[in-house]
């Protein structure tokens, strides 16, 4: 059973640090700014690959530091990702970051993950999160790309103006759930 509790974070406003700069880094940065394009982000590695140099010199939120990795680098952070090609690292990274109560995920070593970076599908302000609960990305992949091609480009549209009528109701709470449920549940009726 999946027990994860699908959250969504406002990383432009955590500090996050990924520390490993290689393709496994790269790979994380990207998908996190993907989602997040203003997220936060120190970099720390002894060798940083061209291509998150590149990242960083086309965004100011992300820091790079061409380091070892030392607990230090986990002040004022809120959330880790330990991305580098040694193990014990990644072990040492995940255990002073649980020491400090921060979140932490170590790439492909799910025991050592508070959370996940999982498919996410986004059309304006609809984002879908994906998870197999870490065992199989490619299948999160996959249904990713199928709620891409599913979800019609306008959803963003619908949102938009059920939001407009939504500041329109009068009444309490449970007034205002019951009309946007009566609103919408053409959505789901099967013909």
């Amino acid at each position: 059973m999946n027990e994860l509790y699908p959250i969504f974070l406002k990383v432009h406003q955590l500090e996050t640090l990924l520390v490993g700069a290689g393709f496994v880094g790269l790979e994380k940065l990207t998908f996190l700014l993907k989602s997040s394009p203003q997220a936060k982000v120190t970099v720390v590695s002894i060798e940083i690959s061209d291509e998150i140099r590149d990242i960083a010199e086309k965004n100011p939120n992300i820091q790079l530091v061409q380091a070892a990795y030392h607990p230090d680098y986990l002040e004022r952070k809120h959330m880790v990702i330990a991305a580098t090609d040694d193990k014990a690292v990644n072990k040492t990274i995940y255990q002073d970051a649980k020491s400090r109560y921060l979140l932490v995920n170590v790439a492909d070593t799910p025991e050592y993950c508070d959370f996940y970076l999982g498919g996410i599908v986004t059309k304006g302000n609809v984002k879908i999160a994906i998870s197999t609960n870490g065992k199989s990305p490619t299948t999160a992949k996959r249904l990713r790309q199928l709620l891409e091609e599913t979800i019609p480009e306008d959803i963003n549209e619908m949102v938009e103006n059920i939001n407009r009528y939504r500041d329109t109701l009068k009444g309490d709470f449970e007034y205002k759930v019951e009309a946007l449920n009566k609103l919408t549940e053409g959505l789901i009726k099967k013909d």
